[in-house]
């Protein structure tokens, strides 16, 4: 197994799973070429073995080794919860095999031989989605967080304005004055750190599943956004 070239913590990284040596070292060498630090494994067994560097990337997969395959190794990284874009590269796919794969939340499907230009830039398509996918978790985090720090009835009141809501409607509903929602309201929305009711929205979008489930932000995102954010300012 190679090592990588640099410890920083945000330089991408591509992992390269081969079973042919020659392949390995050709498209380290490649890679290498255009400033693309990279890890090298013989065997699907080899990748579930090791520490996997924390880092933005790729992950370049045969499909034939002894062994795992390449795609009962996309099958078990799925389940730990691994979801490093997968690109794979082999010498033995069909139209079949690719669009099993891609089903399966493969990036790309590569044949060998392929043009370097094209494997590079799947490599580099891949990592810029795993950057773009790692920088959406910490915001959702981040937001989850925010969330977090809001009273029983600021979650309720989010929940209205997020639906659209005026203050008069949220005071009747919940049995309290306008003005107390108000209160409410801003300091929820101070909380969250939201600019306006349109930037709550997005906020609340990126919030987890369970939570976006108990804010009804299904039935919030099937009405018209901008009327939703219209009613909201005219409370």
């Amino acid at each position: 197994m190679g090592a990588a070239n640099s410890e920083t913590t945000n330089r991408p990284v591509a992992i390269l799973v081969d079973d042919n040596a020659e392949v390995r070292d050709s498209l380290e060498e490649l890679l290498s070429s255009v400033g693309i630090d990279s890890i090298s494994f013989s065997s699907a067994q080899e990748v579930l073995n090791a520490t996997l560097p924390g880092r933005p990337g790729c992950i370049v997969l045969d499909v034939r080794m002894p062994g795992l395959s390449g795609m009962d190794l996309q099958q078990v990284l799925a389940t730990k919860g691994i979801l490093t874009p997968i690109v794979f590269l082999t010498g033995h796919g069909d139209i079949a095999m690719s669009v099993e794969a891609m089903k399966a939340g493969a990036h790309d499907f590569l044949t060998k031989p392929v043009r370097d230009q094209t494997f590079l830039d799947a490599v580099s398509t891949a990592i810029a989605a795993d950057i773009a996918r790692r920088a959406a978790s910490a915001v959702a985090q981040t937001n989850s967080a925010f969330y977090e720090t809001l009273t029983p009835r600021e979650r309720e009141v989010l929940r209205f304005v997020v639906s659209g809501a005026m203050n008069k409607q949220i005071a009747f509903d919940l049995g309290i004055s306008e003005i107390t929602v108000k209160l409410h309201r801003s300091n929820m929305m101070k909380k969250m750190n939201a600019r306006s009711v349109s930037h709550l929205f997005s906020v609340c979008r990126s919030l987890p599943t369970d939570i976006q489930s108990q804010l009804n932000m299904a039935s919030a995102a099937g009405k018209s956004v901008a009327g939703s954010v219209a009613r909201a300012h005219s409370a």
